[in-house]
């Protein structure tokens, strides 16, 4: 729509002026279009201008024939049969030949829809962006249903638009509402239909689940007829432009508490649209006894997948790695998520369970399966220590056999052992441990006595780790040794003195 002003001005340059059609439209810098609909407007008679002979004359009746019979017939598909036939002239200008003269639909009026109070619901779902968790960028879904009679709004936000938040989306609305619709419209949805041939429908068969739960009829619209759940689609225009604009949140938690205050408040305060002497609030209170009634146990919507647990005590699971003890690596488990909650099931064992992440790549603990895998660690290594201690020296068998009925710290005297077989070797260690046993003196301090006194008695100097630490400061620097003679002529000096004094 062009201003009244500039449609005076077209009428007064095309009357008065005389000017013509194409020049008023680049002067004012509009299309010939919108001059022409101007002047129709005006009541102002445009003379048509001869039209020149195409080259498509002599092919009209063969394109009006067959559009006629093929209206939708693409105008590519008549360009090759009218080359065929030997016209001459390039596809963009036969387009505009076929476009004036393919037949237009005639305009289709609808029926108002209307419902009886409790009868019909209306759901869909609508994008809102995306909103980043952390590292993860997770698409921003709306669930909306929306009470066909009343308007009575439901919003819940999800991220994503997968069949457990479906569900999760029916079960919150049906809870909000406190009823059940006995019929829901869906548009044809993935998690609704999941195959249609013209009036065959197979629809998703959790979601016949869904319905026989609550015992309400789940009816798909018609394939192009969005006019059928229009309500729904009002709804969601709705909610672009009153509540989610500018709207400020700290996390899906905080955005959804949001909505449903929206839902009571502003949405519900609304005048409602086939009654505005009341609001939508008001006519909800009337409807809402005429709902179903919920059933005891609501629907289950977790989230059910396998999952193998690998050499590493953790289950993969939505982009992140939940840990499980350690007893269940390479297992095969069970994960049952919803949109707070993870439980991991080995068979019908819970055996772990964690707040649910929606960042990525996260590594979702609990400390006991950490503490309990690295005591499991401990003791292996103490276990490897024993074992290399028996087979080095035979005689520490009794020995811990000893300490362990004195009640000693069989850990710390492993590691004691084996630092004292990496410094003396094991046929030394093995002769100083029979002799402590023999003499009845089962200690480690008897030991390490053992040891030094036969160090001794070969004269051997103090024994010295093997490995120095992999350091250039230490490896690398050659230390010189000093003379020592300065010290003797300190006692030299030392004595001199004495004999002047007497």
């Amino acid at each position: 729509m062009i201003p009244k002003e500039r449609e005076a001005e077209i009428v007064r340059l095309y009357h008065a002026e005389k000017w013509k059609i194409g020049t008023i439209a680049a002067q004012l810098g509009i299309h010939h279009g919108t001059v022409r609909r101007a002047l129709a407007r005006a009541g102002v008679g445009v003379v048509a201008r001869a039209s020149r002979a195409s080259m498509a004359d002599p092919y009209l009746p063969l394109i009006v024939e067959t559009l006629e019979q093929y209206p939708k017939l693409p105008a590519s598909r008549l360009y090759a049969m009218v080359r065929a036939r030997g016209y001459p002239g390039g596809p963009d200008h036969f387009r505009r030949v076929v476009a004036r003269h393919r037949p237009r639909p005639a305009a289709e009026a609808y029926l108002r829809l209307c419902t009886l109070p409790g009868e019909q619901a209306q759901v869909d779902w609508a994008h809102f962006g995306t909103l980043m968790v952390g590292q993860a960028k997770r698409q921003l879904m709306a669930f909306v249903m929306v009470l066909s009679w009343s308007r009575m709004v439901f919003l819940r936000f999800y991220l994503d638009a997968r069949m457990p938040s479906f569900l999760h989306g029916h079960v919150s609305a049906f809870d909000f509402w406190g009823g059940i619709p006995r019929v829901l419209l869906y548009d044809n949805l993935k998690s609704a239909v999941l195959e249609r041939k013209g009036d065959a429908i197979r629809f998703h068969p959790t979601l016949l689940e869904l319905a026989a739960h609550y015992r309400y009829e789940p009816r798909p619209v018609a394939v192009a007829r969005g006019n059928e759940k229009g309500r729904v689609e009002r709804a969601i225009r709705y909610i672009r432009t009153s509540f989610f604009p500018a709207r400020e949140y700290s996390d899906l938690d905080d955005l959804n508490r949001q909505a449903l205050d929206w839902c009571r408040d502003t949405a519900g305060a609304r005048r409602c649209p086939d009654d505005e002497t009341r609001s939508v609030a008001e006519a909800f209170a009337e409807e809402k006894p005429r709902l179903l009634e919920l059933p005891e146990n609501p629907f289950e919507t977790d989230e059910r997948v396998e999952a193998v647990v690998g050499k590493t005590p953790y289950v993969r699971f939505d982009l992140n790695d939940y840990s499980v003890p350690a007893t269940r690596i390479r297992r095969t488990v069970t994960v049952v998520a919803n949109v707070t909650r993870v439980r991991i099931f080995d068979a019908l064992e819970l055996v772990a369970e964690h707040a649910r992440s929606w960042d990525r790549r996260q590594q979702i603990e609990d400390p006991a399966h950490i503490e309990a895998l690295a005591e499991q660690k401990r003791q292996a290594r103490e276990h490897r220590g024993l074992d290399r201690l028996y087979h080095a020296a035979p005689s520490s068998r009794e020995l811990f056999k000893a300490l362990a009925r004195q009640g000693q710290n069989l850990g710390g005297a492993t590691v004691t052992l084996l630092r004292q077989l990496e410094l003396v070797g094991a046929a030394e260690l093995e002769a100083a441990l029979a002799e402590v046993i023999q003499h009845g003196t089962p200690h480690l301090a008897a030991v390490h006595h053992v040891l030094e006194r036969r160090r001794y008695e070969r004269g051997n100097p103090p024994p010295v780790g093997r490995h120095l630490p992999p350091d250039d400061r230490v490896q690398g620097p050659v230390v010189t040794p000093h003379s020592l003679s300065d010290y003797d002529q300190i006692g030299r000096d030392d004595d001199d003195d004495h004999n002047d004094e007497q």
